[in-house]
This record gives structure tokens, C-alpha cells and sequence, in this order.
């Protein structure tokens, strides 16, 4: 019963998102995307004999998290060919470039039958799901065929169907995979509580792609210039609920701060709106010049791609999204060692509680929360430091999860050189 019902909801989940891909811009991709799908994949496999890796993330924020292992396996077997799949459209359009791997696709719906011909076509020595990608068919037919599958950052929590006692035919399978490599030791704990026990505490994935990111990052002349020597706050991803909550105080701070705003999205009347309400003297990045620079106390910021090499010039960040679906990336912050500020919606983020937990990180849910928060650390620059160097420690010291990973790869039968 409950294999009919999972199957009847993924067809009508197709069903309804092409029934409103007209009228919506991320279901007609999501639709699009997989038309002639398979036509696609077996014209790119077509005479391949190279072994092939597969690796699946829902999006682009779990691409991130897959990327580092993307990474360190085609460095460890640069011989074997990369399969990169998205279930959105959201990783998929913005990463369909992705020079890391061979092969990049949207992931056919889970259907018994996609997963046999997928499989087939594409014959994977070995499977990547990264975070909370669990997808019955894929997994069973992966399983069947003695194909090694790794779940990669992974958290699991009490809430889940896994761990609700009508949730067995969940917790199957969770038997498919050869391997977990979780997050924290509350999820492994949760597992053992159901029988499962081929788990490791790896940690995330994404601390080693922080490394990576703090590593390359760009020196940006026009923000040092912009700095100028002084406090500066960077308020990263924001959302106009953010800001909405930040600009009061911005307009009555009275001391020697600079802002640089870096929206999550770039819309022109967005923009316009948000200069509008500040009262201060405001450039964007693309406007700005020696002459109207130094006069100013907040840098717009109307590109993509620049945050995380901004925040070497923080002091603060505020990061944004918590007055939505959840925060933003976090660590990237973090790392540079400054204490964080975001909204109220940060429970599923485990950096986020523990940060708050190591009282380096302060939730906001009003102007007031910010002000009261903000100024007792502007004003002891003693306890700023202290709390700067508790988030850059926090993501130093939990590096390390992508090779923990790789080592158990180069167990698998079939992937030792």
C-alpha cells in the first residue's frame, strides 16, 4: 500500500507541475528540463566505456556540499568519468556549466521504470546522494544491481518519516545505502534507535568547501577602498524582509560604520527601493567611483558571485533569508571570524544553533533585537574579538568530513585503482 501511494504521488506531482508550467516560471523549467530526457543521456553515454561516478543533489545549495567530494574523487581517479544530476531547476540552470563533471542532466522523475533505464544507460561503478536525497526507486535499483550508494551530509532529525512508527517502508530504505555519512551524532543515534548501523559521523561537507572557497578567494580594491579602515558590516543575501528590519537601525546608528549590502537577488525596483529608504549616502558597486565613494556609508552591491571574498572586510555579518524558508549560507562568514546575526527561521541549520549555543551568533526577529545585539559588541571591541575567533575556530575545526569520505571509497571493491 504504501509503494501505491508513494508512486501515485510521483505522478501527480508531474502531473501538477505541468499543469501550472505555464503560469510558473521554475515548474515550466522543472517540466522542460526533462523533456526527451533519455534521448539526452543515452546520445551523451553513447559508446562510453569509461567507469562513471554518479552524484545527485537536489540543488544548488546541496551541490555545494557535494562539490568538494565531486572534487577530491576526480583528483583521486581522474580516469573515471563524472555524472552530475539535479533535481532542480534551481542547481541545475545555474550549474549546467559546471566544468567538475562529464555528464550533467536533471534526475528523470522516480519512477520504477526512469530508474532501470538510467541505470542502465548511464551504468554508474558507484552513487553519491548528497543531504536529504532519498528516492526509493533509484536507491532499490542502485541496490539490485550491487552499485556501492554513499549518503553524503546527510542529517537526519526525530520529525522524519523514518523515525515515525508508521514509517517502515521509509526506513527500508535506508537499508539500500552502503553507506551514511552524517552531520552530528544525534543523527547517528536517531539511525541506531531503527537498526541502522552502517553510519559514520563525518561531519558537513561544507566547511571543506568553505576551506576552499576562504582559499581562492579575490582581493576586491573597491571594498578596501570603501572600508577605508573602518567597522564594516556586511549584510549578506538579504531579502527585503531583512533589510526591512536592519535599515531602521542603519538611519539612527550614530558612529564610525560602513554597510555593504548584498542582496540575494538583483531586481531593479528592489534596488531603488532599498536606496530609497536609506537615509545615509548610498552607491552601488556599479556606480561607484573615487569621487562618490568616500562619502558614502552603504555599498549596494548589484552583482552576483562577490559575497564570499566581501566578507574578509567584515567586522559583522548579517546574514539573510531567516525571515523566509531559512538562512543562508552561514559559514562563509564564519570563517573570516566575526560574529553573525539572522533572522528567527534557523532551527534546521545546525551551524546556526551551535553558534548561538557558543554565543557567537545572535538571532533577530526585530530592529530592537539587532540594536540591543549589535551595540554591546561595537562598543567592547575586547568581546567582538572574543566572539570573532569562537566562529572562526567553530569552522576550522570541522574540516576534514570530504576525506573521511574519500577513504572509504578507496575501500569499495571495484573503485582501488
Amino acid at each position: 500500500m504504501s509503494l501505491l501511494f508513494y508512486n501515485l504521488s510521483i505522478h501527480l506531482y508531474q502531473w501538477l507541475l505541468r499543469l501550472i508550467s505555464p503560469f510558473h516560471a521554475k515548474a515550466r523549467k522543472w517540466t522542460e528540463g526533462r523533456k526527451n530526457i533519455f534521448n539526452q543521456i543515452e546520445q551523451a553515454f553513447k559508446g562510453n566505456q569509461v567507469p562513471v561516478a554518479w552524484f545527485h543533489c537536489a540543488s544548488l545549495g546541496e551541490f555545494e556540499q557535494g562539490r568538494p567530494v565531486i572534487e577530491a574523487y576526480r583528483l583521486q581517479y581522474p580516469e573515471h568519468r563524472i555524472l552530475l544530476t539535479f533535481f532542480s531547476p534551481s542547481g541545475y540552470e545555474i550549474r549546467k556549466n559546471y566544468a567538475g563533471a562529464d555528464f550533467i542532466f536533471y534526475l528523470p522523475a522516480d519512477t520504477a521504470r526512469n530508474a532501470a533505464r538510467f541505470v542502465s544507460i548511464t551504468q554508474p561503478i558507484i552513487a553519491f546522494f548528497v543531504k536529504y536525497e532519498f528516492w526509493y526507486h533509484y536507491l532499490r535499483t542502485l541496490h539490485n544491481h550491487k552499485i556501492p550508494i554513499l549518503s553524503v551530509s546527510s542529517i537526519f532529525r526525530p520529525e522524519q518519516l523514518f523515525f515515525k512508527p508508521y514509517g517502515g517502508f521509509y526506513r527500508n530504505w535506508l537499508g539500500y545505502f552502503t553507506h551514511l555519512f552524517v552531520q552530528n551524532e544525534s543523527s547517528r543515534e536517531l539511525l541506531k534507535s531503527i537498526g541502522i548501523r552502517h553510519v559514520s559521523v563525518a561531519g558537513d561537507t561544507r566547511f571543506d568547501r568553505v576551506k576552499q572557497v576562504v582559499e581562492a578567494r579575490r582581493e576586491i580594491p573597491l571594498a578596501a577602498a570603501f572600508k577605508n579602515g573602518q567597522p564594516l558590516l556586511v549584510i549578506g543575501s538579504s531579502w527585503p524582509a531583512d533589510t526591512e528590519v536592519l535599515i531602521p537601525f542603519l538611519n539612527e546608528f550614530v558612529g564610525p560604520l560602513k554597510v555593504i549590502i548584498a542582496p540575494h537577488e538583483i531586481h531593479e525596483n528592489e534596488l531603488q527601493a532599498l536606496q530609497k529608504g536609506l537615509k545615509g549616502k548610498s552607491v552601488r558597486y556599479s556606480q561607484a567611483t573615487e569621487a562618490n565613494l568616500p562619502e558614502a556609508n552603504v555599498l549596494i552591491i548589484d552583482n552576483i558571485g562577490m559575497l564570499s571574498s566581501l566578507y574578509q572586510y567584515g567586522e559583522f555579518a548579517y546574514i539573510g533569508g531567516g525571515f523566509g524558508t531559512g538562512i543562508h549560507n552561514i559559514l562563509e562568514a564564519a570563517t573570516f571570524g566575526m560574529p553573525l546575526f539572522f533572522g528567527p527561521n534557523h532551527q534546521r541549520f545546525q551551524e546556526a544553533v551551535d553558534l548561538i549555543r557558543l554565543e557567537a551568533a545572535f538571532p533577530v526577529r526585530e530592529t530592537a533585537d539587532f540594536k540591543k545585539s549589535f551595540n554591546l559588541l561595537f562598543q567592547n571591541e575586547k568581546e567582538r574579538a572574543k566572539k570573532a575567533e569562537i566562529t572562526r575556530r567553530y569552522v576550522a575545526e570541522r574540516t576534514g568530513a570530504t576525506q573521511q569520505i574519500m577513504n572509504y571509497v578507496g575501500k569499495i571493491n571495484g573503485i582501488e585503482d
